[in-house]
């Protein structure tokens, strides 16, 4: 079966995740080879947080789980493609539908859209 070259990277790879529908970037992760296993036997994206040291099953705490619909290796199958349905409405821990909702316009930072839910009734923060 092919499978990303983790060790090619120091056993990470970075993993884009689009919405399976509309096409929309939601977030940047990474891959480590327990979570690649881990999305391929549940069909739920796990990652490896690189903060926490640990597998993250992305919405476990949220709920905002995401299902993985598609999922595509690079050329060089050291970067990973994963389009998702994302369960609920937010993929970003800020609230927001995606975690690139900060636009470099004009040589300013604008923020893009709205909260979709409010971070510090889901995670106590």
């Amino acid at each position: 079966m092919i499978r990303p070259h983790f060790e090619k990277m120091g056993g990470l790879v970075p993993v884009v995740v689009q919405d399976w529908q509309s096409g929309e970037v939601l977030m940047l992760a990474f891959m480590n080879a327990a979570s690649w296993e881990a999305t391929l036997r549940t069909g739920v994206a796990t990652y490896w947080s690189r903060s926490r040291r640990e597998l993250w099953i992305k919405g476990r705490t949220s709920g905002r789980i995401q299902r993985v619909r598609e999922i595509f290796l690079d050329c060089d199958e050291d970067a990973v493609l994963l389009r998702v349905e994302q369960v609920g409405d937010a993929a970003c821990h800020t609230g927001r539908r995606s975690c690139f909702h900060k636009q470099l316009a004009g040589g300013e930072i604008r923020i893009v859209g709205e909260p979709l839910f409010d971070p510090r009734e889901v995670y106590g923060t």
